[in-house]
């Protein structure tokens, strides 16, 4: 059972379980250590628990980037999701060691967080925390619990349902005309995206040999949920492909990141409010609805 006393300014906590050496830490409340005692005795009583040794007294930023560095080079999407780790590294919880990370520690994260960013953003911060601790447990056999696994995660709020006008389409495409454009890919990406509904990572993963003009397909090897489909090219779709010079492999030889700030250049200049490039699938699925009936097809 666990015993919690008070040591000058410090609280004590004390875990004895029978067939395991005495557990005992020091904190700076009392919340803290009760927290922490509940947490080792439900480890220890699930069989989970390993002493920890002081290898595993790391910080949460050490443990980040060991993960940035070990497992993230091999997982889709590592360049984006390395540049958010690193956000969250440059925040004061990514100075806690990983043995006195509570869970009333990460819902002051999240309620701090939840003033400055939207609450997906914050879901998707806490499911980061969650994966990349669980990994550590299961892959590095780091002996500490799961304190996100106690927080509450924030409603997420309704989905984005923005959906460009022709009107809008039209502003944007002239901004991206061969007058106004930094990159020579941005327009066709977009009219693509228009035309197809590809996410953007589906568009710039394409290569010529994915393509089939006459056959009017284009073929992801994989996608968001990790498989491969064949998208149906429209008319428009075949005219602006052919259009392409074929430099090399890639159909659109573009980074993320530049396109990324073509585009959301383009949508000020065009006076475009509340506009993200993952609006033109939207966009694009919402104009299919109107010429597919057949939901299957849709």
């Amino acid at each position: 059972m666990a015993s919690i006393r008070q040591h000058g300014n410090r609280w004590q906590a004390r875990v004895r379980r029978s067939g395991h050496p005495i557990q005992s830490r020091s904190f700076s409340t009392r919340h803290d250590a009760e927290q922490w005692a509940r947490s080792l005795e439900v480890e220890i009583d699930r069989g989970l628990f390993r002493p920890a040794s002081d290898d595993h007294k790391i910080s949460l930023r050490e443990l980040f980037h060991r993960f940035i560095e070990e497992v993230l080079p091999s997982m889709k999407g590592a360049k984006e999701d390395a540049i958010r780790l690193r956000a969250i590294c440059r925040r004061p919880i990514a100075e806690y060691a990983l043995t006195n990370l509570t869970a009333e520690r990460i819902a002051h994260y999240r309620d701090e967080r939840l003033q400055q960013v939207a609450p997906a953003t914050v879901v998707r911060e806490l499911a980061y925390l969650s994966s990349i601790i669980n990994h550590a447990r299961k892959e590095w056999a780091f002996p500490i619990p799961n304190p996100v696994s106690l927080v509450r995660k924030p409603f997420g709020g309704r989905g984005r349902d923005r959906v460009l006008t022709p009107h809008e389409q039209e502003r944007l495409l002239a901004v991206l005309s061969p007058t106004g454009r930094k990159n020579p890919l941005t327009k066709p990406i977009v009219q693509i995206a228009l035309a197809t509904a590809m996410r953007r990572g589906e568009l710039l993963s394409l290569r010529w040999c994915d393509i089939d003009l006459i056959g009017q397909t284009a073929t992801l090897q994989t996608s968001k949920n990790g498989e491969g489909r064949v998208v149906p090219l429209s008319s428009k779709a075949v005219e602006v492909l052919s259009r392409l010079p074929r430099d090399g492999d890639t159909v659109f030889p573009i980074t993320a990141y530049a396109l990324a700030a073509n585009f959301k250049r383009a949508v000020k200049t065009a006076g475009l409010a509340n506009l993200r490039f993952h609006d033109l699938r939207h966009t694009a699925i919402t104009q299919m609805s109107s010429k597919l009936p057949n939901v299957i097809e849709l």
